[in-house]
């Protein structure tokens, strides 16, 4: 009992620091990543924060209802090794999904910035005098 107990404990802090490593790279890497969408560099860092936590949230939790699943191996090292493998392909998956939502949220963020700069200078345009029109066949050269 006392080996499959110090098994359990082993792949929950063995999985918890993987997925906490992982998560601080996403959050850090994220928050540079967004400061090219975002006009305030707050705001990026929040969101950068808050896809952060998301991660952590989900994995730790997918940790935690794998830690409870028995995987017929031998031996208690086998269980922590395959179940830490199972960790590393879910946190891939999860760190592919994340890359995802943040190049979408770029992609959005961008795209309502450059929209909002097009409108003022649209609009900047409807406040200038008009020009006139210059027709070139009419240089005053016409035979």
């Amino acid at each position: 009992m006392e080996e499959s107990l110090n098994t359990y404990f082993a792949f929950l802090i063995i999985g918890a620091i993987l997925v906490v490593a992982d998560g601080q790279l996403i959050m850090r890497a994220s928050r540079v990543y967004l400061r090219s969408a975002y006009t305030d560099e707050g705001a990026a860092n929040s969101m950068g924060r808050m896809i952060g936590v998301l991660f952590h949230i989900i994995t730790l939790g997918v940790l935690m209802l794998l830690s409870t699943i028995d995987i017929p191996v031998e031996g208690a090292v086998q269980q922590v090794i395959t179940k830490l493998g199972i960790v590393l392909l879910l946190l891939g998956a999860a760190h592919a999904v994340t890359l995802s939502v943040l190049g979408n949220i770029r992609e959005r963020q961008s795209s309502q910035r450059i929209t909002q700069e097009t409108n003022a200078q649209l609009e900047e345009r409807k406040h200038e005098e008009p020009r006139p029109i210059v027709n070139p066949s009419m240089n005053g050269n016409n035979f």
